[in-house]
């Protein structure tokens, strides 16, 4: 869902009881047979389920703690899961959804498809937030209270918001300008390119896209290689730098994987030409790659990975937080007896 024409039309072909567009051609896929398209939808539900219990869990442990939501680290941690949350069950459900309904009312497949263009774009800004934290918090141990601080962090977070709610509202912009009022009274199959169909749009999204997915890359290259240079200044090897390394060698991980919606609709498309009977799993194959794996880098990388965060949360999923016995002062009282 990154552009009109690549994740856009990735998503499209994903559905697979109906067709896709790709550069406003209609493409015609096979239907999936009951078999299988309930096997897709039940792991599709698995799935969504399993990490909506991680992710619920981990925001009950931030809540729980002050000393979390105090931390910029980890409210920028709490935002991706959250963000990862409503992304990966917007997905889900528009998946699920499309075995049911065909078509579904313009309006509400506006606010869908711009709640999900959001949630995509929001989480590679969130990576280069989160690394570069990290940076300063390797690099310039004495100045971090100073620089990070949690009014920073939630400014941050509400410029990301701002940036990545732009594109989409834009979008919708443009539309209302172009299109009939009409057109938003009509039901359709609710698709990106489908929906914002001027090639204006396209365009617009390609140069934000690149311009700011190229300064994600670079800031996770640039935060990369200081921390590497410090963890080689410091003889002693320092775990928390390891671990600040290897977090944002993780984060670059995950942005990889969210940039696969660039090159997966070329990809999916040469090995369709190749392999036209396994479409069906060729496209479901894809969709757990873009849109189910990244999502579980999120956990790993802190709910696992963080040994602060994992002890409290340990005690939270073993209900040790129950048994803590809370001792309350007693008041005694001592009578003075003169004689």
């Amino acid at each position: 869902m990154l552009n009109s024409t690549s994740s856009d039309s990735l998503y499209a072909s994903l559905l697979n009881n109906t067709g896709s567009t790709l550069m406003g051609e209609a493409v015609a896929f096979p239907k999936d047979s009951f078999t299988n398209a309930l096997t897709k939808n039940i792991v599709a539900m698995l799935v969504w389920l399993t990490l909506s219990i991680i992710n619920s869990t981990m925001v009950h442990t931030f809540l729980r703690h002050s000393l979390f939501y105090e931390n910029p680290r980890y409210i920028m941690f709490i935002c991706m899961v959250i963000n990862d949350a409503l992304q990966l069950s917007l997905v889900t459900a528009l998946y699920v959804g499309s075995y049911i309904f065909r078509k579904i009312h313009t309006s509400v497949c506006c606010l869908l498809i711009m709640t999900a263009v959001l949630t995509t774009r929001s989480t590679p800004l969130i990576l280069a937030g989160m690394a570069v934290e990290r940076y300063i918090a390797i690099c310039f141990p004495l100045h971090y209270s100073q620089m990070c601080t949690v009014p920073r962090t939630q400014l941050l977070i509400c410029v990301i918001l701002i940036l990545t709610a732009t594109p989409p509202i834009t979008d919708l912009l443009i539309t209302v300008v172009k299109e009939p009022p009409s057109f938003f009274q009509t039901s359709i199959f609710c698709d990106h390119s489908l929906l914002f169909r001027d090639r204006s749009i396209y365009y617009k999204n390609c140069v934000f896209d690149g311009t700011y997915l190229s300064f994600v890359a670079l800031t996770l290259l640039y935060t990369y290689c200081k921390i590497m240079l410090t963890a080689r200044a410091a003889s002693m090897g320092l775990a928390s730098v390891k671990r600040a390394r290897n977090t944002v060698l993780l984060h670059g991980v995950q942005l990889l994987l969210c940039m696969l919606a660039f090159v997966v609709p070329s990809l999916q498309a040469a090995l369709i030409s190749l392999f036209p009977r396994l479409s069906l799993e060729i496209r479901y194959i894809f969709f757990l790659l873009v849109y189910i794996i990244p999502r579980f880098l999120s956990p790993v990388i802190y709910g696992f990975r963080d040994e602060q965060f994992r002890r409290y949360w340990i005690r939270y999923l073993t209900c040790r937080s129950r048994s803590i016995v809370r001792v309350r002062p007693v008041l005694l009282k001592v009578n003075l007896e003169t004689k």
